[in-house]
């Protein structure tokens, strides 16, 4: 059984004795009229010849409360890529009887809707996870169906839809006041996964605790027991007015738009799943560029551009603090997960984890040096609100194209 404490300063809600899906299930069917969800799901056409997807699918079948499942296709190079991906879903309904849409990222027309954007000065980043994703939610408030949206990766293997259910639960239940629901779960199987949250993540937010003191924003983003999870739920509210970044820093820049557009009493945590598994990244050590290295470096550079939005001041004399502290902080975090292997009879390579760790801050130095050199950087994606300001025709333009390849489709 989970723990039942209560630390930080925003709300952990617990996965405490035998789980009831059918019980979940049932009072959010009965919620789905008032707060009616739809399920984003990212997602890259290789994984279709994954292990996960196919399961995922399945699963999703069960699910009797969903009002919109929309799909967002990235790598699929042509028509052919397109359609298979559609039939893999074509058989999944909605509440209402709908199949899910395909947003197809790299169709003609999809291409020349981001090409308006830019043109406009309104850049959706870089071809990835985040401009996928905000590419859907586009959809999604296109279509006026849903008021809440979930989103979860497609990667997960071992997936069972009750994630889903109390992913939605806290943002669907017109009885509780969430406008934001994170998940987190455990990463373990005969060893430690979970390298960059446990080794970078979480050592880095402490040590620039004892370098800072007390500042909001780390406090609040240190509540989370797994920050860089994937699954979130929120209102079409939120979806609204959150910026987000395109690349791998989008789950710390999601939680940094959250703190500023919503009060802390609106946000929590979920504990999902007892232990989930998806693919392992690289840590590729010789190259930024690839697996767990360029992520780092795109996580910490959101989160040093979010802390300079508030007044930090990062220079190299200061980052050089900051990645000392954090060394010394990951460095004992590697003992005590040792300790913790130890006692549970799991592997655990030290060498490895200190080698993690010291890829990781080369990494933060790379995103601190880069920050300096260039504290705008790439921006986030704008803001919805700000896209129809500027141009009031491009939700419809932008559910018309997806809807007209989906015709095509047939």
């Amino acid at each position: 059984m989970a723990d039942f404490h209560q630390t930080g300063v925003i709300s952990t809600l617990h996965r405490l004795g035998s789980p009831d899906l059918v019980r979940l299930e049932r009072e959010l069917l009965s919620y789905s009229t008032e707060r009616p969800v739809a399920l984003v799901l990212p997602c890259l056409y290789s994984e279709l010849y994954g292990p996960a997807l196919k399961g995922i699918v399945d699963q999703l079948k069960g699910v009797p409360y969903l009002r919109q499942v929309v799909v967002s296709l990235s790598g699929a190079a042509d028509r052919t890529q397109y359609d298979e991906i559609r039939a893999l879903f074509q058989d999944l309904r909605t509440v209402d009887g709908q199949s899910p849409t395909v947003v197809w990222n790299q169709g003609e027309r999809m291409q020349v809707l981001v090409g308006r954007l830019r043109a406009e000065g309104l850049d959706p980043g870089a071809d990835g996870k985040g401009r996928a994703t905000w590419l859907a939610y586009g959809y999604v408030l296109a279509a006026q169906v849903a008021r809440v949206v979930a989103v979860h990766d497609c990667d997960i293997r071992d997936y069972r839809r009750e994630l889903l259910a109390r992913l939605v639960y806290p943002t669907a239940n017109p009885n509780l006041s969430y406008e934001f629901a994170k998940g987190y779960y455990g990463r373990v199987s005969d060893r430690l996964h979970g390298r960059v949250t446990r080794l970078f993540m979480t050592p880095l937010l402490r040590a620039m605790k004892s370098v800072l003191g007390p500042l909001p924003l780390l406090e609040y983003l240190d509540s989370f027991r797994y920050a860089l999870a994937g699954e979130c739920s929120l209102t079409t509210d939120l979806v609204r007015a959150n910026r987000i970044p395109s690349d791998w820093g989008l789950e710390i820049g999601v939680l940094a738009e959250v703190f500023r557009n919503s009060s802390l009493k609106r946000v929590c945590q979920i504990e999902l799943v007892e232990n989930y598994d998806h693919k392992h990244q690289d840590l590729s050590e010789g190259d930024a560029s690839r697996g767990l290295h360029r992520m780092v470096v795109d996580i910490a550079a959101s989160l040093i551009r979010n802390l300079a939005s508030y007044g930090v001041e990062f220079e190299a004399g200061f980052l050089n603090t900051v990645t000392a502290a954090y060394v010394r902080t990951a460095q004992d975090a590697i003992a005590r997960y040792s300790d913790d292997a130890a006692l549970n009879g799991l592997r655990f390579d030290r060498h490895e984890e200190e080698v993690a760790v010291e890829t990781f801050s080369r990494a933060l130095r790379v995103a601190g040096l880069g920050f300096v050199r260039d504290p705008m950087g790439a921006p986030p994606i704008p803001n919805w609100s700000r896209v129809v300001a500027a141009l009031p025709e491009f939700l419809d333009d932008l559910r018309s194209a997806v809807d007209a390849d989906e015709e095509e489709a047939g």
